[in-house]
């Protein structure tokens, strides 16, 4: 199941390293620019992941395989921490070696590999983007420019304890004040915690906190980074949700030491009310031996008024500058963005697919009920800020939060002190 937490964690999820592109435009700068000869762009594929742990990826490449055999893909697995894997590119990358020649890299850091030449800009007419989720196409492009093809896609939902508030004659809550109200006073009759996300200082905290900037009609960064726009009134409402759920005890101070797998285990064990959590969590909190097994549900995640605004998580497939067999390149991420293929994401990965028709298709709401839910997450998800620097960008976002979270800062101060740390950030980018 690692590999599916992992999809969940909006990390690299199948970080997918193909070699060549033939809808390479003339690069950003860098060396390799220029799109490849025809002469040279068919031929043996390699293909680099983070830890593909549910061995789905193998059965699709060898049907590739089966039918390509003069452009046959080798897997090579890099570790299934997407640290680690992102290190491990960008050496390979600035190295100028071509090992890695596409790249399925997180949603994140489109931008960063875009602002920085490692990957190519590609042509929007050779992938039917119309028939994905709208907003996926969004996090595969920067400046402008497509430099990358959705292929996994993720958005975060609110699961919550049907059996409860149903005995409490509740309805899930659409707004933070039902959340607060329904958190504060009904969890404590049942011995549980209220509230919990991913608010240990990581990537999962620079997540939680872009969601609930966004749900109240803000942002962190404009203009794919070019502008900050965190010290806002939407700003400081989203860090005051939170803030006030520690003062106030609905958010427990061991929600503050959470990462997705740690949230999930405590929603699982029965001993949370509501929780912010990717998709993968209801399989696990539905499985056999899971004290919530049928008794929770799932809903978009509520903003100030109504249904708020997730994050989208998820990969997508980009091209090295270095890319050697273009044309093979772009088959092969045609075939891995089909829709049959897709479905094979889902069901055998079991990872949101990019494909919009994947989401009303009857036999598969069937089997994954959250399906219709997701779909309506994601089509109003956005993306992580854009920004050549995102990692420093991340690592302030979560610095700020904690002390907000930990009551050191009030939202007011936290806002203007981002808002100044991410315009050193741009400014030395």
């Amino acid at each position: 199941m690692r590999w599916i937490r992992a999809a969940g964690r909006a990390l690299l999820v199948g970080a997918v390293v193909l070699a060549g592109y033939t809808g390479l435009g003339v690069h950003a700068g860098g060396a390799g620019a220029g799109a490849a000869s025809e002469d040279r762009g068919r031929g043996p594929l390699t293909l680099v992941t983070a830890g593909d742990l549910t061995d789905y990826l193998p059965p699709l490449l060898a049907d590739w395989n089966d039918t390509h055999p003069g452009e046959r893909v080798t897997l090579v697995e890099l570790p299934d921490s997407a640290d680690e894997t992102r290190a491990q590119m960008i050496s390979e990358l600035r190295s100028g070696r071509d090992r890695f020649d596409v790249l399925n890299i997180d949603v994140a850091w489109t931008s960063e590999f875009a602002a920085a030449g490692w990957i190519s800009p590609l042509r929007r007419e050779r992938f039917p983007l119309d028939d994905f989720l709208r907003p996926v196409v969004d996090t595969a492009t920067f400046d402008g420019r497509l430099y990358a093809v959705p292929y996994v896609t993720n958005a975060g939902l609110l699961y919550y304890r049907k059996d409860l508030l149903d005995r409490e004659g509740e309805q899930p809550p659409r707004t933070w004040e039902e959340l607060a109200r329904q958190a504060r006073t009904i969890a404590p009759k049942y011995g549980l915690d209220g509230y919990a996300g991913q608010f240990l200082p990581y990537e999962g905290l620079t997540v939680n906190v872009t969601e609930v900037v966004h749900s109240a009609g803000g942002s962190i960064l404009r203009d794919d980074g070019a502008r900050v726009s965190v010290d806002s009134d939407a700003a400081r409402a989203g860090l005051r949700f939170l803030a006030d759920g520690v003062r106030e005890g609905w958010i427990s101070r061991d929600a503050l030491g959470y990462k997705e797998e740690e949230s999930r285990q405590a929603f699982q064990d029965g001993r949370l009310l509501f929780l912010r959590n990717w998709p993968y969590v209801y399989a696990d909190a539905g499985a056999e031996g899971s004290k919530v097994a049928g008794r929770f549900g799932a809903v978009p995640l509520p903003g100030p008024d109504g249904p708020g605004t997730s994050v989208l998580g998820g990969s997508n497939l980009a091209v090295s500058s270095h890319a050697r067999h273009p044309a093979s390149a772009a088959d092969l991420i045609s075939y891995l963005t089909s829709e049959r293929v897709q479905r094979q994401v889902l069901t055998k990965g079991a990872l949101p697919p990019v494909r919009a028709a994947l989401y009303e298709d009857p036999e598969l709401v069937r089997a994954y009920p959250y399906l219709p839910t997701l779909r309506q997450s994601v089509l109003s998800a956005v993306p992580r800020p854009k920004s050549p620097r995102y990692d420093q960008v991340s690592l302030a976002v979560q610095a700020v939060a904690q002390d907000v979270l930990a009551l050191r800062q009030t939202p007011e101060q936290a806002s203007a002190r981002l808002a100044r740390e991410l315009g050193t950030i741009s400014r030395t980018g």
